[in-house]
C-alpha cells in the first residue's frame, strides 16, 4: 500500500517507520511549508500535522478521491464540515481522537463504567492527562472523548479545564518533559473512589493503530471511526 504522510513530525516519522516494516511504502511527506500535493501515486493519506493545516490537508486527499486517516487533534470545531465535505465528493474518512488499540479498548471501558455510575449520587467525576511539553493542545482529544462518553450517559452537561460547577466534568491537563501519554477517569466519593487508567509507552502503539486504519480502510467509502476498524459494538 502507498501511504502519503500528511505531517511529518514526531508522528509522521513513527508511522513511516510502522509502515515500512509492514511491507507498505511511503509515497508523500508534506510538512508545514510543503506546497506540492501530488497524490498521482496514493492510496491512503494519514494526517497527523498541525491543528491550523489539517481541514486544509485532508480536503486536498479528499480532493484527490484519496481515502483519509486523522488523528490530528485541535481542529475539531470543524469536523462537521469535513465531514459533510466528505460525503458531497463520495469520499473515504476516519477520524480518531487516538489511534492506539489499547486507548480504543479503554473508552469502551469508560463507556460502560459511565453506564454504571450514572445513577449513583454523592461521586464526583475527574480526568487526569498527563502528555510531554510539546503537545500544542489542551486537554488532549482523548480527553476530550473520555469526557464526552461520560456526559451522553450521566447528568453531566460539560467539561472545564477550570474549577467545575456542579454539572461539569473537571479535566486536569497536566504537561510534563519527557512524560508518556496518560489518562486516567475518576469517580470519587466520601466512601471510595473507583479509577480506570491508561499509559502509554512509547508512540509505537498510535503509529500502528494509525497503519491497521489504513489497511483497513482501503478501497472502502465512507466516514468510519476505530470501532469499525476494531469490529467494536
Amino acid at each position: 500500500m502507498r501511504i502519503a504522510l500528511l505531517g511529518y513530525g514526531k508522528m509522521g516519522k513513527s508511522i513511516e517507520i510502522i509502515a515500512l516494516e509492514r511491507k507498505h511504502t511511503i509515497s508523500l511527506k508534506i510538512e508545514s511549508s510543503t506546497s506540492n500535493f501530488d497524490f498521482s501515486n496514493t492510496d491512503v493519506a494519514i494526517d497527523f500535522s498541525l491543528p491550523s493545516k489539517a481541514v486544509e490537508n485532508i480536503k486536498k486527499a479528499l480532493d484527490a478521491n484519496i481515502a483519509v486517516i486523522s488523528g490530528t487533534t485541535g481542529w475539531l470545531n470543524d469536523y462537521d464540515e469535513i465531514i459533510d465535505y466528505c460525503k458531497t465528493k463520495n469520499g473515504t474518512f476516519l477520524y480518531a481522537s487516538n489511534f492506539s488499540l489499547g486507548v480504543n479498548i479503554f473508552f469502551e471501558i469508560n463507556l460502560k463504567l459511565s453506564q454504571l455510575m450514572a445513577n449513583l449520587d454523592g461521586y464526583s467525576t475527574e480526568i487526569e492527562e498527563i502528555h510531554h511539553k510539546q503537545k500544542l493542545d489542551a486537554p488532549s482529544g482523548t480527553a476530550i472523548t473520555l469526557a464526552n462518553q461520560i456526559i451522553e450517559h450521566t447528568n453531566y452537561k460539560d467539561w472545564t479545564l477550570d474549577e467545575p460547577k456542579a454539572n461539569e466534568v473537571q479535566i486536569e491537563a497536566k504537561r510534563i518533559e519527557n512524560f508518556p501519554g496518560t489518562h486516567e477517569v475518576s469517580y470519587k466519593s466520601d466512601i471510595d473512589t473507583i479509577s480506570i487508567k491508561h499509559t502509554a509507552h512509547s508512540r509505537k502503539g498510535f503509529a500502528l493503530g494509525a497503519v491497521i486504519a489504513a489497511e483497513w480502510i482501503k478501497d472502502k467509502k465512507g466516514v468510519f471511526t476505530m470501532k469499525d476498524v476494531l469490529n467494536i459494538g
